[in-house]
């Protein structure tokens, strides 16, 4: 039950950014937003997603990983429901919402993980990330359909995934009616990682080690809401329907939780250790390509490898996050710092790409430049992938 609720609570994670990319041209032709303006919808949650990250430690000793977990949940289903307002600062302050609650459960489920199933890591952390893309695949391919059943408005179907969140926080439920036993002297909670001994947030960020694992994860996310934003847009503009755009980020996102699942497994005894880094890297980059060139007419090739790419680099990253840490305590400061910093780099994405749209009128440019940032992830990629610990000389 423990691991549904995690899973469930995983699988919210992006629902509430994948959701808005479908819709992103209602809500621009509604309140007459300028594409910079309008990518925000989807760049503050992420940038949120690394603001918030650095606050969770000190939340999660005062209310341990599992009850933090469920609020985080509460939150996410709040955030969401503020889209259902009829102004445009109740989507805007939603939207923080969403960044600040997801933010906040990205960085618990990795150390719960390593804290509660330190024998089936691998399982966990690729059922895990495959939650993630599972939720991306969902929402991105059913939020335009949903338009139709709510009468076509882009706020009420935003809103509907509220209820998801929910059903979340009631799968969590067993786990967080038990009041939580705190250590009389420093008053922490039993189930939330020790301060004691951990590594501080200074020596970290001049570890090599760490500086890999949150650049792999900054590089791999810029790319990844850069996609989720604008794929949709891209095709729409070469002239396909909505609706199909919609599901060809939903297909994408369908493979991804293939390559999500079996990747950290294949990863474990693959050798050289970057080669699964090298294969994520090359077929991410091939898709961008094949987008700048040819759009339509390889549209699923090109989508289909950039689901395997994207669901491969999102598992890996996740995962370096846990084999790089020697246990639970330096797992939540590694996930703090590579999701805190990695998310504010990769708020980049989503309105750098935009805005090189509306400069160069086009998308052959966006999609070369993140061609040129796979170069960097796949140098940081391959550093994370070596079988060493962070501040090993340090212990």
């Amino acid at each position: 039950m423990l691991a549904v609720g995690l899973l469930a609570a995983a699988f919210n994670l992006r629902i509430g950014v994948a959701s808005i990319g479908p819709v992103l041209s209602d809500i621009q032709a509604d309140l007459g937003l300028s594409e910079v303006v309008v990518s925000l919808l989807t760049t503050i949650p992420v940038v949120a997603f690394g603001a918030f990250a650095f606050v969770t430690p000190a939340l999660s000793r005062r209310l341990g990983l599992h009850r933090l977990l469920g609020a985080a949940m509460i939150a996410l289903a709040a955030g969401i429901a503020l889209r259902l307002l009829p102004s445009l600062a109740g989507l805007f302050i939603g939207t923080v919402i969403v960044g600040a609650s997801i933010a906040i459960a990205n960085v618990i489920m990795p150390a719960a993980i390593k804290r509660d199933f330190s024998h089936r890591v691998g399982l966990m952390m690729g059922l895990y990330s495959t939650a993630l893309s599972a939720g991306a695949a969902l929402a991105s391919g059913a939020t335009v359909p949903l338009l139709s059943l709510v009468g076509g408005g882009w706020r009420p179907t935003l809103a509907l995934w509220a209820v998801l969140a929910l059903v979340a926080f009631l799968v969590l439920v067993p786990q967080l009616r038990h009041t939580p036993v705190r250590d009389p002297r420093t008053h922490v909670v039993a189930d939330a990682p020790s301060d004691v001994g951990e590594p501080s947030v200074r020596a970290l960020t001049r570890d090599p080690v760490a500086i890999a694992v949150t650049a792999l994860m900054g590089l791999q996310s810029m790319s990844f809401y850069a996609a989720l934003t604008w794929v949709p847009t891209l095709f729409q503009d070469a002239g396909m329907d909505a609706h199909s755009a919609g599901w060809m980020l939903s297909y994408s996102a369908f493979l991804g939780i293939a390559a999500s699942l079996v990747t950290p497994a294949i990863a474990k005894r693959t050798r050289p250790a970057w080669l699964p880094v090298a294969v994520a890297v090359v077929l991410t980059g091939a898709a961008f390509v094949g987008l700048a060139a040819a759009p339509l007419p390889g549209a699923y090739v090109w989508m289909t490898m950039l689901g395997l790419g994207q669901g491969a680099s999102l598992s890996l990253s996740l995962t370096y996050i846990v084999w790089r840490s020697p246990d639970a305590r330096h797992t939540g400061h590694v996930s703090m710092m590579a999701q805190g910093f990695g998310y504010l780099l990769a708020g980049l994405g989503p309105v750098g790409l935009g805005a090189l749209h509306t400069a160069t009128q086009g998308w052959g440019v966006p999609l070369m430049a993140l061609i040129g940032l796979l170069v960097l992830q796949m140098w940081a990629g391959a550093l994370a992938s070596r079988e060493r610990h962070v501040l090993a000389g340090h212990r």
